[in-house]
Order: C-alpha cells, then sequence, then structure tokens
C-alpha cells in the first residue's frame, strides 16, 4: 500500500486540528460529550458520571500483546488506558479502573509523553482504552505530540456509548476506530448499565465510525492501519444478543468488518447481582456465537488465542 501518514497528521497540517480541540474543551463548560449529557461543568472541577474533570486520569501505559492480531503485530499495541467510564457497565473485568478510580491525574504534556514513549518502545498503534469521556485531553495532548514526532496510528477504543455529534469531531483524527458492540436488548443494558438507550446509541455510533474509516485496511505485514474493528463480548445465557448484532454489522455497516468475538468473560465486579451473569458462558455457547456471526454474514472474524470457557 501507499506510504501511510496518519489522519491525525493530515488535520494538523491543514490547521484544523486546534479548532477541534477548542470546540472539544469548549463542550466541558456543559459536558455533553457522551450520552448522559451530564452537563457538569467540568472546567471548574464538577463531575458527572465519568468523575472526571479538566485533566483525564490514566491507569496504565504499555505495549499490550493481548489484542486483536492486527493491533499487536510484533512489538505491541501501544495502550493508554483511562481511569473512570461513562457507560460503567456492573460486570467490568477493569472494575478498579472504571467504578473505583485506580489511577492518578495527568496533564495533556504528560499525556503526549505517554504517546511518544509507546512510540518509541515499538509499538505500532496508540490505543485509547475508554477514551469518551477525555476526548478533549486527548486532543490537546496531540498537538505537542505530533510537534514531537507522533507518526503512528490512534485507536478509539470505546464500549460504543457515543454520541455522533462527538465522534463527527474526531472525524479526521483517529485512524483506527475499536468499539465493543455490548448488548443488543435495551432491558439488559438498562440492567447492568442504567442505559437502556444503549442499544439504540450503539447503532448509530459505528455506523458513523464506519463512514470516517471503512473496512480495515492493513499493511504489506498485516498491521491496521486505518478501518474499523468491532469487538463482542460473549455473555452467558444469550444475553448479549450475538446473532442480532452480527446481523447488523453485517447487514448495515459491512459484511466484512474486522469482528473479534470474545470468549473471555468472568463475573467481575458487582456481576453477581444478575443471576444469569454470575457465571461463565460455556464452550457452545462461544462457538455457537461464532457460527452466528458466520451465519449472518460476516466473513473476517479475528482468530480465538485463549478461551476463558467452561464446559
Amino acid at each position: 500500500m501507499p506510504s501511510f501518514k496518519p489522519a491525525y497528521i493530515r488535520t494538523s497540517e491543514k490547521g484544523l486540528l486546534r479548532e477541534k480541540k477548542e470546540e472539544a474543551l469548549h463542550i466541558l463548560k456543559s459536558c455533553t460529550l457522551c450520552p448522559r449529557k451530564c452537563r457538569a461543568d467540568r472546567l471548574s472541577g464538577e463531575l458527572g458520571v465519568c468523575k472526571t474533570g479538566t485533566d483525564a486520569w490514566v491507569s496504565s501505559y504499555n505495549p499490550h500483546f493481548g489484542e486483536e492480531a492486527p493491533l499487536v503485530g510484533h512489538n505491541g499495541s501501544g495502550t493508554i488506558f483511562f481511569t473512570h467510564c461513562n457507560l460503567m457497565c456492573i460486570f467490568c473485568q477493569n472494575y478498579d479502573i472504571s467504578h473505583e478510580g485506580c489511577g492518578e491525574s495527568v496533564s495533556a504534556e504528560m499525556l503526549s509523553r505517554i504517546m511518544l514513549f509507546l512510540q518509541d518502545s515499538g509499538c505500532h498503534n496508540i490505543n485509547f482504552v475508554t477514551p469518551s469521556h477525555v476526548v478533549p485531553q486527548i486532543l490537546s495532548a496531540l498537538e505537542p505530540a505530533i510537534e514531537k514526532g507522533l507518526s503512528v496510528p490512534l485507536i478509539y477504543n470505546t464500549g460504543a456509548y457515543d454520541r455522533p455529534e462527538t465522534l463527527k469531531l474526531l472525524e479526521g483524527v483517529f485512524d483506527i476506530y475499536m468499539p465493543d458492540f455490548k448488548f443488543w436488548d435495551s432491558e439488559i443494558a438498562e440492567k447492568t448499565c442504567d442505559a437502556r438507550d444503549y442499544p439504540a446509541v450503539a447503532r448509530e455510533a459505528i455506523a458513523e465510525m464506519y463512514r470516517q474509516v471503512g473496512d480495515l485496511v492493513t499493511d504489506e505485514s498485516g498491521i491496521a492501519m486505518r478501518g474499523l474493528l468491532v469487538r463482542h463480548l460473549v455473555l452467558p445465557h444469550g444475553l448479549a444478543g450475538t446473532r442480532e448484532i452480527m446481523r447488523f454489522i453485517s447487514g448495515q455497516i459491512s459484511p466484512d468488518t474486522y469482528v473479534n468475538i470474545m470468549p473471555q468473560y468472568r463475573p467481575c465486579g458487582r456481576a453477581s447481582e444478575i443471576r444469569e451473569l454470575s457465571g461463565f458462558p460455556t464452550k457452545k455457547e462461544y462457538e455457537a456465537a461464532l457460527r452466528a456471526a458466520k451465519e449472518e454474514g460476516i466473513t473476517r472474524l479475528d482468530k480465538p488465542r485463549r478461551v476463558f470457557a467452561v464446559c
């Protein structure tokens, strides 16, 4: 493929990145970044659902080798795990980060240095995990990072509870969108996340992501450069609605969407509050999810590496 130039560099060269940053920061005055629309004045220290004010919080950053094959390559995906979350699934496998606030505040300058450290470590990309509530902070950190040589693809790794208006602000910034489409049923979303509108929001958000970047494109080494990659966590007793989600992706997004059907659910956090979520998905349930994806027309499935399932 032709020589790759990340979208954010082109946007910066056009002088648009600063405009996007200023618009995003302005939203923090009465925050409507995500569908919660708390309207907290985060610039003055008010906190909404995401419990994040002016600065982002980071729990950890490192080269990650457990991500999808096109992201990991030989040197790993440069993950930055943001503290707090706007979705707050009660079964979150990073419950200490999303619910309990494990992490520390970082300035825009520090966040830019983290990006550059991961790039200098050989990572193939910068993978922002749970970024929905810190879009302005990411945009603020990009400017100094670009000035100091940032040049790898950026990944928006999200639970898909994102407003299209915010995603449109990010057009020309992120090269790869990686949403996790969690549930098809509104009642399940309400019980697990207090977000009854999640299925509708996720459908609209993923459609906008695809409009911006299209199907996943890799280089000659199989490393992801640009495009959409959708994750889907298999839940016990079919609670995730896998078949319906795969039908939507194949029919309304693209049958060539790169999809990772994930088997590693385990009952974390407050999962025991819902009886059906207090156990593990069985091997048969995971195999049924893979079969449903194929039957609904999905043609690009990530190859499983570790299966946390019981018989």
